[in-house]
């Protein structure tokens, strides 16, 4: 039985300081002089995890908690996620009550997104191992358990391949549980793991629809080999795309979303770079989201 549940539109605002934006951070452009606006709109607020740019080491790169928690106070009605954390950065455990405690500060709109990570010099300047895939997966599906664990028991232990805790109380457990959403593209470990243990799957087409429904069958599939169903994973899909100025663009960006709605995405991340004013926000808004949100109807495939 498919379950009709509402589309969402979620915001992704750039951490990083760059030669664009003279090397301050656009988020906190976008804290200023974007988000009071876009974020009257939209459903979710999302943080990238990283510690420093892909131009140069020294462009400014906000840290992901730090900055998704200022943001939950200052934007009180949105969902909130990273996109995403990388499970090396932070122990499990603590993870799990950084977790449970901006779930109570925020009023249970935190989702915990986090994958395996991928960018190897950056766990290696951090004095953080950067072990192969396989184990990189097998630490994040502990890592789950773990927070899935401290969330819902007094005191948990769990002793694993990789982690492990004893009685690790975290008080106050969330009323709420997060949902996990699990990044992930890998066909072999990736995916199948999305499909035994996520609440939603976050990926992207990288410019290849084809593939990236590969990759959305086999999440269906890992999800009914396990016993689940698997309309129970949220798809959402990122989407980086300056955003429309003119009636054209409008409607060609509403096609190419349409077309993605269709084939089962319920919660788009999108990544509109650098905007300067609202005007082209709020043409999104009135052009894009609106309409889309008030045609939706559950996809047929």
């Amino acid at each position: 039985m498919t379950t009709q549940r509402d589309l969402k539109f979620g915001w992704l605002s750039p951490v990083i300081g760059n030669q664009w934006s003279d090397h301050q951070p656009i988020v906190m452009f976008q804290e200023r002089n974007i988000l009071p606006t876009a974020l009257q709109h939209f459903d979710s607020l999302w943080i990238a995890d990283h510690f420093y740019g892909f131009d140069a080491k020294t462009d400014p790169f906000m840290e992901a908690w730090t900055t998704l928690t200022w943001l939950a106070a200052k934007f009180p009605d949105v969902l909130l996620c990273h996109h995403v954390l990388g499970q090396g950065y932070r122990n499990p455990a603590l993870t799990a009550k950084m977790a449970a405690t901006l779930q109570v500060l925020s009023g249970n709109r935190f989702i915990l997104g986090i994958g395996a990570g991928w960018r190897d010099d950056e766990f290696l300047a951090y004095g953080y191992e950067f072990p192969r895939p396989a184990v990189r997966f097998a630490q994040l599906e502990e890592l789950i358990h773990i927070c899935r664990q401290m969330w819902t028991q007094d005191a948990p232990t769990f002793a694993g391949k990789h982690f492990h805790i004893t009685e690790a109380a975290a008080p106050p457990k969330p009323d709420v549980v997060p949902p996990v959403c699990i990044g992930a593209y890998g066909e072999q470990i990736g995916l199948p793991m999305v499909g035994r243990l996520a609440d939603m799957w976050n990926a992207s087409t990288q410019g290849n629809i084809d593939k990236w429904l590969v990759k959305r069958d086999i999440v269906r599939a890992s999800a009914e080999k396990c016993g689940r169903n698997p309309s129970d994973i949220h798809i959402s899909l990122t989407v980086e795309k300056s955003l429309p100025n003119t009636d054209e663009e409008s409607e060609i960006f509403r096609s190419e979303l349409q077309l993605m709605v269709d084939h089962g995405v319920e919660h788009f991340v999108l990544d509109f770079g650098h905007p300067q004013s609202t005007e082209p926000v709020l043409r999104f808004v009135e052009q894009v989201l609106q309409p889309m949100k008030a045609a939706h109807i559950q996809p047929r495939k």
